[in-house]
C-alpha cells in the first residue's frame, strides 16, 4: 500500500493514476472541499481517502504501509500566514518523517526550486550548499526550512527512513491542475487566452538586463515528474536531496509561442506591468542542475517544452474530459 498526501492535487493525482494503474492500492490523504477536486480521482478512486487532520490516528494504527508520497503543501508561493504555511509545510513533514523512521517506511517529499530564491547562490542541488540559499517567500522558506531540518538529523544521526528522497520540482505543467486558481501554471492560463480569441500576455521585466518575454524557467510536464517517483519507487537503494527539472531553461516567450502552435494559431504577445506584489520576489532565472539525480542513476529522457505543451494542449486542455 502506497500513501500520497497531497493524492487530490495537481501532482498527486498525476501520481495516484500512475500508481493505480500499476495495480498498487492506495491511500490519499487529501480534503476535496468544493473546488471541483475530485474529478482528479474521479477514474482512479483511492482504496482509502484520509483527510489530513486525521491522518495521526489513521498511522497510529501501524497501517502496512511501503512508501510515502509527501506531496501535500500549502503551496501558494504568495502565502503569508506563516503559522499555516509553518503546520501545513514543516510540522506535518516533520512527524512524517519520525514515522517513517520509526516504521521502516520509505519516504519521498516534495521541495521545491523556490528555495533557490533569486537564484544568486546558483541552482545546485548538493546539501552542502543549503545555508547559503535566500528564498524569497515564505513557501520556498518553508521547504528551505525542512530540507535543513532533514540535514540536521543525518547529521546528528538520529533514525531516518529506509530511503528518503526530497525532490525540488522546478516549473511544472500538466493535467489536473484546474483547481490551483491563481498558481496555475503559465501554460494553462496562456492557452485560456489563446483559447478566447486574445493574444498570450506576459509580464514586462522587472530587471533591466532582461528583455520582456526574456525571463527564464525550467519547465517541466508533469508526466515526467511521476516517471521519477515511479523510478524512486522501483529504486529504494537512491536516497538524498535532488532537483527535479529538466535542465534547460526556456523563456516566457518561448512558451507563448508554444502554445499558440499547439492551438493553431499565430504566435502573438501583449506585455503588461508586473504587479507590484511580485516585484523583488520574482524569479527571472532557474535552471535545475540535474547531474546527481543522473549520477544517482535516473536515465529517462525529459519532454521539451513544445512536445509537452502540444501534449498538454491537445491531448487535455482542448478535449471534453482534461482529467488523467
Amino acid at each position: 500500500m502506497i500513501l500520497v498526501t497531497g493524492g487530490a492535487g495537481f501532482i498527486g493525482s498525476n501520481l495516484h493514476a500512475a500508481l493505480v494503474a500499476r495495480g498498487l492500492d492506495t491511500v490519499v490523504v487529501d480534503r476535496l472541499r468544493d473546488q471541483g477536486k475530485w474529478r482528479n480521482l474521479a477514474k482512479h478512486p483511492p482504496a482509502l481517502l484520509v483527510a489530513p487532520e486525521e491522518l495521526d490516528s489513521f498511522l497510529a494504527g501501524h497501517p502496512p504501509i511501503e512508501m510515502v508520497f509527501h506531496l501535500g503543501a500549502v503551496s501558494a508561493t504568495t502565502a503569508t500566514d506563516g503559522d499555516l504555511v509553518w503546520r501545513s509545510n514543516v510540522a506535518l513533514s516533520q512527524m512524517l518523517w519520525r514515522w517513517c523512521a520509526a516504521n521502516g517506511v520509505r519516504l519521498v517529499y516534495a521541495s521545491s526550486a523556490a528555495t533557490y530564491g533569486d537564484g544568486g547562490a546558483g541552482f545546485d542541488d548538493d546539501p552542502a550548499g543549503l545555508a547559503d540559499l535566500r528564498p524569497l517567500n515564505l513557501y520556498g522558506w518553508s521547504k528551505h526550512a525542512f530540507d535543513r531540518d532533514v540535514m540536521r538529523r543525518l547529521k546528528q544521526g538520529e533514525a531516518a527512513p529506509p530511503q528518503w528522497v526530497g525532490l525540488k520540482f522546478f516549473n511544472v505543467y500538466g493535467p489536473n491542475e484546474y483547481h490551483k486558481g491563481s498558481m496555475i501554471s503559465v501554460v494553462k492560463v496562456k492557452h485560456d487566452e489563446v483559447a478566447a480569441g486574445r493574444a498570450p500576455r506576459l509580464f514586462r521585466s522587472d530587471r533591466p538586463d532582461i528583455e520582456d518575454g526574456g525571463q527564464q524557467r525550467d519547465f517541466i510536464w508533469v508526466g515526467d515528474i511521476v516517471d521519477v517517483m515511479l523510478w524512486l519507487l522501483g529504486t529504494p537503494g537512491v536516497s538524498g536531496l535532488f532537483n527535479l527539472g529538466t535542465g534547460r531553461a526556456r523563456s516566457y516567450a518561448d512558451l507563448a509561442r508554444a502554445v499558440c502552435a499547439a492551438a493553431g494559431v499565430a504566435p502573438a504577445v501583449e506585455f503588461i506591468d508586473m504587479p507590484a506584489a511580485l516585484r523583488g520576489q520574482y524569479q527571472s532565472y532557474t535552471q535545475a542542475e540535474m547531474g546527481r539525480l543522473r549520477a544517482a542513476g535516473y536515465g529517462g529522457q525529459f519532454t521539451p517544452l513544445e512536445d509537452g505543451i502540444a501534449r498538454y494542449v491537445q491531448g487535455f486542455l482542448t478535449q471534453a474530459d482534461p482529467y488523467v
